[in-house]
């Protein structure tokens, strides 16, 4: 089983979507909402669906924590809560990571949601730094529970968690991009 974890803050509007998404899933997957102290009524909006909400401090990294924490899923899947989930997307993680069982995990590629040219730029731009072996966390880092737990998790890091994160899960193993199908996220931060 796949565990999905969002850590949030302030998200009521962009969060329902992805929720959506995963639960239309086909694939079986435990879905676990961070909140980092919303004020927006995002913890509302999660009430709506059938997912798990934890509370943590604020700060992506210990939220990333916390949900990693109370995850039973043997596959864990880090997302953003302005990510667009594709169809597929949770069998396409199954599928690759037991086609290559060497695999330690990986992420998606990733698209921008902007239709200029800047988020064209960075299209282009985060497919060449992942060929080069770099990722973060807008990309959907997936990873196997025995390789996540034997790394010693997500650190609760204030800023760069992700980074962190997928540098030590390089180094335990290959990872894989799955160029297919791909994450759309927001460009509304850069």
């Amino acid at each position: 089983m796949i565990s999905v974890v969002i850590p949030v803050l302030n998200e009521a509007e962009t969060l329902p979507a992805l929720l959506r998404a995963l639960i239309d899933e086909p694939t079986n997957a435990e879905i676990i909402v961070v909140d980092g102290g919303s004020t927006d009524g995002t913890a509302d909006a999660v009430a709506r669906f059938p997912v798990q909400l934890v509370r943590a401090p604020a700060g992506r990294g210990r939220q990333l924590r916390a949900g990693a924490d109370v995850a039973r899923g043997d596959i864990l899947l880090f997302l953003h809560a302005d990510t667009r989930f594709p169809p597929g997307g949770l069998q396409a993680i199954e599928t690759a990571l037991m086609r290559d069982p060497e695999a330690v995990g990986g992420n998606f590629r990733l698209l921008f949601d902007g239709g200029d040219a800047f988020s064209a730029w960075l299209n282009g731009f985060y497919a060449w730094i992942r060929a080069h072996g770099v990722y973060y966390g807008d990309s959907g880092i997936f990873a196997r529970r025995a390789v996540h737990d034997r790394i010693g998790g997500m650190r609760p890091l204030a800023l760069m968690e992700d980074f962190e994160f997928t540098r030590r899960l390089e180094r335990h193993g290959p990872t894989l991009c799955l160029d297919q199908p791909p994450l759309t996220t927001s460009s509304r931060r850069f």
